[in-house]
């Protein structure tokens, strides 16, 4: 008796119209024979399109829940949506050293392969990390950090390798939010420069951010979050030193209220403002200038709550004694009369403009300024004065394919 096709083959064919041949063993779609249907490597198959790939990844998670396969030099992730016990110190030491082809595929191999190369070829070398939202780009990098972390040790005493790994909860703090495929959504672009001396020790490291998305700030859709630092502070408002920010829980506020999606399952924001705080001061941010941070970002929740009326087609107007405004006014160290005047006061005439564009874009832009005043600072902490020898760039960015160059 023939075998039948692959699933995802025959339901693609029945949509085409077109008809199949069945022989036994084979698909006559993809032409792969059964005995290498879940091989680890894509470039094995009969013929590479989209049918045999799709069925070969699918056998792979369903049947063994392996969720990383090779393609050539490429390394295909699939997200489970899980945690899963194999990104422990004993993998990393098993991959260490190993052939990229001589082990299962994973992140750490494709990180292996990359330090080999520095090493060996003294030639610098870039990992990209990309794909669709929610696919694990951000996680991947996280992770290839780690091994360069793990397997490189540190060239001083400062523990170079800690502050490297601490800028991640710092940018997940600030440029992460949840959407409504992703918990974790990296909304910005970002390139870590990993510097390494002679001896391939971690030396320091550089970060460019690209296309940090503003206008999540002031708006977002149904079941999505606003940055996760946003709810990190209204979580821990009850604390003490966060009084005089005047802040309560997310859904008193427009611009953490949109999405009405406030608490993510499984997520403590409260934990999760001490690991940004640990994150700061591990990179040598203090108390003063992180309590002068959250001032500015309870600012920004203050100011979204203004309300401005208008009076007539040129001129609005903020009620007096407006709470928000003067919460705002007084985290920033502006006057009342001043901010209210700016925020009414029409500059450039135009058929679309509003007073409350015009809170709108002054807290976009506050919220840009302070992001990359972030960014900054992290990168002067872990700039170093011992000469780079070499570095490996890892890249998280949007796209479609997880290659090393």
């Amino acid at each position: 008796m023939a075998t039948p096709p692959c699933s995802l083959c025959w339901r693609m064919e029945r949509a085409l119209s077109t008809n199949w041949t069945p022989r036994r063993r084979t698909c006559l779609t993809c032409e792969t024979p059964d005995i290498l249907v879940g091989e680890n490597d894509l470039t094995a198959l009969s013929y590479l399109h989209e049918p045999a790939v799709l069925h070969n990844l699918k056998v792979r998670f369903v049947d063994s829940k392996l969720i990383y396969t090779y393609c050539g030099i490429v390394l295909v992730a699939i997200n489970p949506y899980e945690t899963l016990p194999i990104y422990g110190s004993d993998i990393i030491n098993a991959y260490s050293g190993q052939n990229m082809g001589d082990m299962d595929p994973h992140i750490f191999a494709v990180a292996e392969e990359a330090y080999k190369q520095m090493a060996r070829d003294e030639r610098n070398q870039s990992i990209i990390v990309s794909g669709e939202s929610g696919a694990g780009k951000t996680v991947s990098a996280k992770y290839a950090m780690r091994y360069f972390a793990t397997v490189s040790g540190s060239a001083s005493e400062a523990n170079v390798e800690e502050k490297v790994l601490a800028s991640n909860p710092i940018m997940e703090a600030i440029g992460n939010a949840k959407t409504t495929r992703n918990d974790n959504s990296s909304r910005f672009g970002k390139y870590i420069e990993i510097g390494f001396d002679t001896r391939f020790r971690i030396i320091g490291a550089n970060m460019r951010t690209y296309l940090l998305e503003k206008s999540r700030v002031v708006f977002q859709a149904d079941e999505e979050r606003n940055y996760h630092i946003f709810y990190q502070l209204c979580a821990s408002s009850h604390l003490p030193e966060f009084k005089t920010l005047k802040l309560s829980s997310a859904n008193d506020f427009l611009y953490t209220r949109q999405g009405r999606s406030p608490v993510i399952d499984g997520v403590d924001d409260t934990k999760e403002l001490c690991t940004t705080r640990n994150a700061f001061t591990l990179l040598g941010i203090n108390e003063s200038y992180q309590m002068g941070l959250f001032q500015v970002l309870a600012a920004i929740l203050h100011l979204g709550n203004v309300e401005i009326k208008d009076r007539d087609s040129d001129s609005s107007v903020i009620p007096p004694n407006n709470r928000h405004l003067t919460a705002f006014c007084d985290l920033v160290g502006v006057t009342y009369q001043d901010m209210s005047q700016w925020l009414c006061h029409r500059k450039l005439k135009t058929a679309t403009e509003t007073a409350t564009n015009a809170r709108d874009a002054l807290s976009k832009h506050i919220y840009a300024k302070l992001f990359n005043w972030i960014v900054e600072h992290v990168n002067k902490a872990l700039i170093t004065n011992v000469k780079q020898h070499s570095f490996i760039g890892v890249l998280d960015i949007y796209g479609y394919i997880c290659e090393l160059y």
